[in-house]
């Protein structure tokens, strides 16, 4: 797949794999609603706007601290902490965070790598609000590697709290717990299975199914037929010029997420 270059005629130029990824991340936000869209990642940030800007309109985005801002950035009011925390423990915000290691059942790491917690062979940000995120409002991930240091059996740390957990914790754990989408650079994936375990839902053009199953370091549910599983879906000719020409003309994407 060739690597992106800019274009005045975006509907007949090649989708890049970054341009999937926004696509796959704004498709998270898709019916939301009001909410308030948390996105922590420069792709991530591309999709919500994206979203915002084509079948989400109602979606609220932050400067990352206490302002509510439009599309340009402007500033359209303020968000005091007190509303902020009303909103994180009512559902009514939607986040798409990073994951250090994420296992099958949708538990998340991000404070430290290895078996002693006390002696972590690495340090990493800690537990920050990953665990109040995962059970108060939906929670996407957001892995611009995909591979089996990432997709795990079991993490070392418990920060987001997955669907097992969650579940063993009983209804004041999982009356907001929801885990609608992990985002990759090779394909989207759910928890939309019986046992709540990890799906893939679709692949990205250029990868196919043994690629994801040899990056991941265990079992994904997938259809019977690896070849039910469909391509993830193509950007319209209004979401490619709205990505390259309006929010990222830079084209940063391409540095986070290279050509397949």
């Amino acid at each position: 797949m060739s690597t992106h270059t800019r274009t005045t005629t975006p509907a007949t130029a090649t989708v890049t794999r970054a341009e999937y990824c926004v696509v796959a991340c704004a498709d998270a936000w898709r019916d939301d609603g009001e909410v308030l869209a948390s996105p922590m990642g420069l792709i991530p940030s591309v999709g919500a706007r994206l979203a915002k800007r084509t079948f989400s309109p109602d979606l609220l985005l932050t400067d990352g601290e206490a302002l509510l801002v439009g599309l340009d950035g402007a500033v359209e009011g303020w968000l005091p902490y007190r509303r902020h925390l009303a909103m994180v423990t009512g559902g009514r915000r939607h986040v798409m965070m990073g994951a250090s290691q994420l296992d099958r059942h949708g538990n998340q790491n991000i404070s430290a790598i290895g078996p002693d917690f006390a002696r972590p062979t690495r340090q990493l940000l800690g537990m920050r609000g990953a665990p109040v995120n995962t059970l108060n409002n939906p929670v996407s991930y957001w892995v611009p590697k995909h591979s089996p240091r990432v997709f795990v059996p079991e993490v070392d740390v418990v920060c987001g709290v997955g669907y097992d957990r969650a579940a063993a914790a009983g209804p004041s754990a999982t009356r907001f717990h929801r885990i609608p989408r992990v985002v990759s650079d090779l394909g989207v994936f759910d928890f939309a299975t019986p046992d709540r375990t990890m799906r893939l839902v679709s692949v990205h053009p250029g990868v196919t199914v043994a690629d994801v199953r040899a990056a991941t370091g265990f079992e994904l549910a997938v259809p019977d037929d690896d070849g039910d599983v469909p391509s993830t879906r193509q950007p319209t000719p209004e979401e490619l010029r709205l990505i390259r020409e309006v929010i990222d003309p830079d084209g940063l994407r391409e540095r986070e997420v290279k050509a397949g």
